[in-house]
């Protein structure tokens, strides 16, 4: 008889709850999630258009994962913010099932013999892989949202071959554990009891053969790990709407800080200060645009941009941590006409590498694609909400560009080089 003090053991773990029902209820829940959150983050990382060029591409070593990237499109204007709204709330949402799914299995990461037939190989190697990559891809997930880059080396890189990892693990462990997990669901609809789930899985049972005395229900526990997810659900989609919701957003940096009051009392996620732009530098005496295209450079001032054709759009800001502000209204000059002003037809447009006064940190330089260009609501914008930009919305000018990412909405612009990248 096995020591029952050695947690490979089955009789070591002596929770009631545990059992493959349980557990299929939690997996079937993070089935769904998680595919959720592998397609929602594939959208997010083409929504930078990574293959148009190498300032906007993070990761240029990705190869064949790649393979699904296209123009990101500007149509409806609210994609990006409904992607990342989706993407970042869901995930701090399933943080609860995560725990409650990885203690429901840990039997089963100290069961030996390590491997009893090649499935079993398989099916132990995917375990590994599968707990690794999802703590991993949560960890740094939540810390990206909590703006704590406390991990070595960028985030998008990480998080984006993490994701690739995990999910090839994920594949193999659902093939390998679905007709087990349908089997048990379907056991749970026709009232088994733990007396039959004890031989549902002979090689290591979570069902423990010396449990103690239950203080809740399995249904019971399912409802507690709801209400967690529920809880915090309830403390940070708040981070993607402007008013009182906004204050219950507990967990999210953008979501409980004061953005101030008047026109551009919106949230932002750098200001001038810490991206060391000096209001010498800004100032009308020293600023100019610099455009560039095939007939040649014009240098504007904000004066000569306001005497430009001048149009509105109201859009939204969204970044990749999940938060976005409402639709504000913004007024400048057309991306389109800035690009006839240096010898190409409006309607035909070319790609635009935009650079920043900002000379540190990621996407100073950003390139958007003909397509966002020529979007008659992308805007050199040089007003908000009917008054000047602020220095941390992006004064004299910044981009504002129709369901992009918020960090391809350079600020503070200096140079804007149009033409094929």
């Amino acid at each position: 008889m096995p020591d029952q003090r050695l947690p490979s053991s089955p009789g070591f773990w002596r929770s009631p709850l545990r059992g493959p029902w349980f557990t299929s209820v939690l997996g079937v829940v993070l089935l769904v999630g998680i595919t959720v959150l592998f397609a929602t983050g594939l959208l997010s990382y083409a929504a930078y258009n990574p293959d148009l060029s190498p300032v906007n591409d993070k990761t240029p070593d990705k190869g064949l994962l790649g393979f699904y990237l296209f123009a990101w499109p500007t149509r409806p204007y609210w994609l990006y913010r409904l992607n990342q709204g989706v993407h970042v709330t869901l995930g701090i949402m399933l943080v609860p099932v995560l725990l409650a799914k990885l203690w429901s299995v840990v039997p089963k990461l100290f069961a030996l013999p390590p491997a009893r037939s090649l499935a079993h190989a398989l099916e132990r190697i995917s375990l590994l892989l599968l707990v690794g990559g999802v703590l991993f891809e949560f960890v740094t997930g939540v810390l990206n949202v909590q703006l704590d880059y406390v991990f070595p080396g960028s985030f998008y890189p990480l998080h984006f071959y993490g994701a690739w990892v995990f999910f090839a693990a994920f594949v193999v462990h659902v093939v390998l554990r679905a007709p087990a997990a349908v089997r048990n669901l379907r056991r749970m609809r026709e009232g088994k009891g733990p007396q039959e789930e004890a031989g549902m899985e002979p090689d290591f049972p979570l069902v423990s053969p010396r449990p103690e005395e239950p203080t809740v229900s399995r249904r019971g526990a399912l409802w507690f790990v709801g209400g967690g997810s529920l809880l915090l659900f309830g403390t940070t989609v708040g981070q993607n709407f402007d008013g009182p919701l906004r204050r219950t957003a507990l967990l999210a940096p953008h979501g409980g800080a004061d953005p101030g009051s008047g026109p551009g009392g919106f949230q932002i996620n750098k200001t001038a200060a810490s991206r060391g732009i000096s209001a010498a530098e800004t100032s009308d005496a020293a600023w100019r645009l610099v455009v560039r295209g095939h007939s040649g450079t014009v240098r504007l001032s904000r004066a000569e941009l306001l005497a430009l054709p001048l149009h509105s759009a109201a859009l939204p800001i969204a970044c990749v941590e999940g938060w976005s502000t409402s639709d504000q209204w913004w007024r400048g000059v057309r991306l389109r006409d800035l690009a006839a002003l240096v010898g190409y037809d409006a309607d035909a447009a070319p790609d635009v590498l935009v650079e920043s006064l900002q000379r540190r940190g990621a996407f100073r330089s950003a390139a958007l694609r003909a397509n966002q260009v020529r979007d008659p609501r992308s805007l050199l914008a040089l007003d908000v909400n009917g008054e000047p930009l602020t220095p941390d919305h992006g004064y004299p000018a910044r981009i504002i560009v129709p369901a992009a990412p918020g960090v391809l909405n350079t600020k503070w612009v200096a140079r804007m080089t149009f033409g094929d990248l």
